[in-house]
């Protein structure tokens, strides 16, 4: 869901201009919230109340992707999140569309960490709103915010706080992150059809487990199957250096003389149906005899 549209601002009561500073007590707890999350819609941005409409198409089928790939490529002791509201802010209660922090509680809050990097899916939500939230985050402590945009030009962009600007990534490059057990492939935030390699290759570099087994598995079924086809073949092997024998016999029961050139040619010969022509020319002849 998460696609985010300006709704009304706070304002003060009584005040003419500028959005609402709640009352603050310093940095509030991350599930301190102003709105009431599983209840309502709204979300706050620096002060700005949001509401948080479903998804369409573009927006829900690249967020399935997006999940489904930062769970795979998640490092151990983190954990992945989708739609996971925080209080970053005094006057900022909202959510990304999927994060990642750190498992366990905060032993310097009680509560559970904050999101050490977070990623917002831009289709039609404003790029004020996505930037404002990034900016948000980034200020809050949220070490790396990404924004990956999915109508018009396609593109994966990571928030520069130096700038205050989305800064674009190369679609060769990767996402390398103390969060991520793998590096996460730009390419596959953008292209559906990549994202099985991409979690298939996430899982063997973390050594899953799963992944491991099937590999010793396949290992065994290919020395399996070299088994099997080395027995065949020196099986062939045998049957076509038995016929070159027999010829070779039949030959010398008959008083030929084979020149040394021949008889390498007989014995190094691994056509089966040129050895049966030949035995059969040899015993024809023979029994003409």
């Amino acid at each position: 869901m998460d696609e985010k549209r300006s709704g009304m601002s706070l304002k003060a009561p009584g005040a003419s201009g500028g959005s609402l500073r709640l009352p603050g007590r310093g940095s509030p707890a991350v599930d301190d919230h102003l709105v009431a999350p599983e209840v309502t819609r709204d979300e706050i941005i620096a002060g700005r109340k949001v509401v948080a409409f479903p998804a369409e198409a573009p927006h829900g089928d690249k967020q399935v992707d997006l999940d489904s790939l930062l769970r795979f490529h998640v490092a151990p002791g983190y954990v992945v999140s989708a739609d996971l509201i925080t209080r970053f802010a005094v006057d900022s209660d909202f959510a990304s569309d999927t994060c990642v922090r750190r498992e366990g509680v905060d032993p310097a809050t009680g509560r559970r960490h904050l999101e050490e990097i977070a990623f917002e899916v831009v289709s039609t939500q404003s790029e004020r709103n996505a930037a404002e939230k990034a900016q948000v985050m980034h200020r809050s402590g949220v070490r790396r915010v990404f924004g990956v945009w999915v109508k018009g030009r396609r593109r994966v962009c990571e928030w520069s706080a130096e700038s205050e600007s989305w800064r674009p990534l190369e679609e060769g490059s990767q996402i390398e992150d103390r969060c991520l057990g793998a590096p996460l492939p730009v390419k596959a935030l953008l292209d559906a059809a990549l994202v099985p390699g991409a979690v298939v290759q996430a899982l063997e570099a973390k050594g899953d487990p799963a992944v491991q087994e099937l590999k010793v598995a396949a290992k065994a079924e290919g020395r399996t199957q070299g088994i099997a086809e080395g027995r065949a073949q020196g099986i062939a092997e045998g049957m076509a250096r038995g016929t070159a024998e027999s010829i070779l016999a039949v030959l010398a029961a008959r008083g030929i003389t084979v020149s040394p050139e021949r008889r390498e040619e007989i014995l190094g010969c691994s056509d089966t149906d040129r050895l049966q022509r030949w035995l059969r020319e040899a015993t024809t002849e023979a029994a003409r005899d």
